[in-house]
């Protein structure tokens, strides 16, 4: 127990120093003095199996003496199993076998049981990678600056171990030829720094015009790999300072040639060069290399050069050697070969027709400018005649211009004129165009699609007459009108149906198409078309405009795109509309129309509408419009209106009947005759003669002629027709009569009337004197006439006294 106890302290502390070092610390194989790691080899190939043993003896380990002891095994962190068994001398062994390492690198643990924990007590380091791969592709070149050789190498796939690579050199053995050499001979070299794939081999250890052998080492735990051995002269794989150009000129004699002069670098002189030349036009995409030119000589000539061109020239050189490195080209020189007059035939497109007034022939010509192995130098300007120049006289001129087309007037009858082109070193010969009348018809089919973004491919149906060529015309379709004077071309081929057009082509422009066949005595009516190269998205959409609205419909309205914002040819354009409550609904409208009429709306809703301009390559909204529907429509509020007005209308025209028909005036307004201005006033005798009264049953019965008819004012306050009955009084005194007279022997009838309630009455036309039929009187009863029992004063008025033969007079109290 106290030998147990003693022990205690000292495996505690040998647990701290496990748990406290670093693992950076131990080494590839690190055991305490109780216990040792075993493995068959520390750096095994990747994939292969490893074995290990752990060794504990217990008498030096303080603390496991007594009791069992129990081995474990880590990898890095991952536990792994062993096997334990009792070894030799009393100790503990644990065997591992790991079947497929596939880690790059780890360590190893042995742990031993102590107290319930893991306690490591060794450890061995592994590392699995692959044999080192063969370098590639070695090459060599000497710098004849310092003389030290550079070679440069590929390495091959990393093997995952530490390796060293050096490049190695040996001269031959001696008196001997060839790169064998004796297993003493010298090897010497460069090893890369910072894991880079070559470096220099310096002056001190080359042997210059001597062959030697060059070739890379790599090595690592597992093996040695070299690469495919170079047996070289350093000499040959110099590269060389390039040549300088010194002179370049035309050769008088033969004006397509040049002959050049160079000098070769300094220190060159002596060997064997081969050299190349290489020149181009600024307008040529590749260099035109010749080569086979002997360095030594310091001159060459070369022709096939194009007139008037300005040409950039360049030469390199290197040792006559298969291994010898090309010199860097030197520095570009310039040259522009002499001039000539320009050659070949001028492509023409023309137009004409008649002036009008004079008879005269308005002409526009137009031409190609000649290609560049034509011009033979700079055009200076162009020369249109009526007439071939002929030797010794040259023909008026109607048109000379550095442009290529002129518009000029010929005379009528005029079906060929002459075209010629100019530069400083002469005229070049006259290209006849000949007038031809367009006629024919039209080809049968003409279609174009992109070449690319920035070309037209064009296609047609070839007709059926024979064609000697064809002129295809192309124009920018823009808002604003414009004409491309350049923009043709013509295709000599008469088999073709199909052409590129690639001058002037931008992407997301409309652009017009037209081609005219041209036959022997006639050009043919043009075919047309249009294309784009490219299409996409309109820039924006158009603009909405409200043209009228109603409860149920809304008449939208707008305005096409401009061309140039279309990008592409309009597919369709789409409206949306959406109210309050987002239902949304759409409808696609054909791009030739500007408007469109949404149906099924509510009324007195508000709603959103915006439009959609769409190409093939997407679409574009525009911006959103609101627009609120009626309460009514249009037919209901005009039939509102009208039926206002004709109300309107009729009450105005009653009024107005009210005022003018007299009729139905006195229909609702009854209009009570005024006796005071009836004529019967007006015959009135100055002095009224008393009558009396007759009894109306001493008369005999029939009609009754009566003069006088005398009406009495009630009094003022008192209703007619209520006063007692009482003795009879004398009348009151008459009112002013009316009289009139026509003559001393004709009898006067008059009347005389009361009351206050006829006076303002108009005055009635003046009637001759009539009977009085159906005067009735109050009696005392019965239908005859008797005296009356009232006074005068109490006699009922008379209403409805009509004048006339055959009206009656009502009583108004008898009735």
């Amino acid at each position: 127990m106290a030998r147990r106890g003693a022990g205690t302290p000292s495996l505690l502390q040998l647990s701290l120093l496990l748990l406290l070092c670093p693992g950076g610390e131990w080494g590839p194989s690190w055991t305490l003095g109780c216990a040792s790691v075993a493995v068959g080899s520390p750096v095994v190939p990747l994939g292969s199996t490893i074995t290990a043993t752990c060794t504990i003896q217990r008498e030096l380990c303080q603390g496991l003496e007594q009791g069992k002891v129990r081995i474990s095994w880590m990898l890095d962190n991952k536990p792994v199993a062993g096997s334990q068994r009792q070894g030799p001398g009393g100790t503990d062994v644990s065997d591992l076998t790991l079947p497929r390492f596939n880690r790059t690198q780890a360590r190893l643990w042995c742990c031993v049981e102590w107290n319930g924990t893991k306690q490591r007590v060794g450890m061995a380091e592994i590392r699995a990678g692959y044999p080192p791969a063969k370098p590639l592709n070695l090459s060599c070149v000497l710098n004849l600056g310092d003389y030290g050789l550079t070679c440069q190498w590929e390495q091959g796939a990393d093997s995952h171990l530490p390796t060293s690579v050096a490049l190695k050199c040996a001269g031959p053995r001696a008196h001997s030829s060839g790169c064998r050499r004796s297993r003493a001979q010298a090897v010497t070299g460069c090893t890369p720094r910072g894991g880079h794939s070559h470096c220099t081999v310096p002056r001190p250890l080359l042997q210059l015009y001597r062959e030697m052998e060059i070739w890379v080492s790599v090595t690592n735990a597992l093996g040695t790999a070299e690469s495919e051995r170079l047996c070289i002269d350093p000499m040959d794989v110099a590269k060389l300072d390039p040549p300088t150009l010194r002179n370049i000129q035309s050769i008088p004699f033969q004006t397509d040639c040049v002959a050049l002069a160079w000098e070769v670098a300094r220190g060159t002189e002596h060997m064997e060069l081969q050299c190349e030349l290489r020149y181009r036009a600024p307008e040529d995409p590749d260099w035109t290399l010749v080569s086979g030119i002997m360095g030594r000589a310091g001159t060459a000539q070369r022709c096939g050069f194009l007139f008037g061109t300005p040409y950039h020239f360049q030469m390199r050189c290197r040792r006559s050697s298969a291994l010898a490195y090309w010199s860097e080209w030197s520095p570009a020189r310039n040259y522009t070969t002499h001039e000539k007059a320009p050659s070949g035939k001028l492509d023409t497109w023309w137009g004409a027709r008649p002036a009008g007034a004079g008879g005269r022939l308005e002409v526009q010509l137009r031409w190609k400018a000649p290609r560049r192995h034509e011009a033979n130098g700079q055009v200076l300007g162009y020369r249109v005649t009526l007439s071939p120049r002929r030797r010794g006289r040259d023909p008026p001129t109607i048109c000379n211009t550095t442009h290529t087309q002129c518009n000029f007037s010929a005379p009528a009858g005029t079906r060929r004129v002459y075209l010629s082109a100019y530069n400083a070193a002469g005229e070049s010969a006259a290209t006849e165009v000949v007038l031809l009348e367009r006629k024919g018809e039209p080809l049968a089919r003409l279609w174009a699609g992109p070449g690319g973004n920035s070309s037209l491919r064009v296609h047609w149906e070839a007709p059926p007459a024979p064609v000697v060529a064809y002129v295809l015309e192309w124009q920018r379709v823009t808002s604003e009108p414009g004409h491309c004077s350049t923009c043709w071309q013509m295709e000599r081929d008469r088999t073709a149906t199909t052409a590129l057009i690639q001058n002037g082509i931008e992407p997301f422009q409309r652009y017009n198409i037209s081609l005219y066949p041209l036959y022997k005595d006639a050009v043919g009516m043009p075919a047309h078309t249009a294309a784009y190269s490219q299409q996409r998205a309109p820039s924006h959409a158009p603009k909405l405009h409200l043209r009228s609205i109603s409860k149920s419909e809304a008449e939208l309205c707008w305005e096409p795109l401009p061309v140039e914002m279309q990008n592409g040819f309009i597919t369709n354009y789409t409206i949306f509309w959406a109210n309050s409550i987002a239902d949304v609904a759409s409808a696609t409208v054909n791009p030739s129309l500007s408007s469109f009429v949404i149906r099924g709306l509510r009324p007195s809703t508000l709603y959103r509408v915006h439009i959609m301009a769409s190409t093939a390559a997407g679409g574009t909204n525009g911006t959103s419009l609101t627009l609120v529907t009626t309460v009514l429509d249009d037919t209901e509020i005009q039939f509102l209106f009208l039926i206002l007005g004709l109300a309107f209308l009729l009450l105005i025209l009653l009024l107005i009947c009210f005022q003018k028909n007299e009729r139905v005036k006195e229909q609702l307004w009854p209009s009570v005759p005024d006796p005071a201005n009836s004529s019967l006033g007006k015959w009135v005798p100055a002095v009224l003669p008393q009558e009396p009264l007759l009894v109306p049953a001493a008369r005999e019965p029939g009609p009754v002629s009566i003069s006088t008819v005398t009406v009495l004012e009630g009094a003022p306050g008192k209703p007619l027709g209520k006063e007692p009955l009482g003795p009879p009084a004398a009348p009151p005194a008459l009112p002013r009569p009316y009289v009139r007279q026509d003559g001393p022997a004709e009898p006067v009838q008059y009347a005389r009337v009361g009351g206050a309630g006829y006076r303002g009455q108009r005055l009635l036309p003046e009637p001759g004197p009539r009977f009085y039929e159906n005067l009735r009187g109050r009696g005392d009863g019965g239908g005859d006439w008797g005296v009356p029992e009232e006074p005068p004063a109490t006699f009922p008025l008379l209403q409805g006294l009509r004048i006339g033969g055959a009206e009656e007079l009502h009583d108004c109290r008898a009735d």
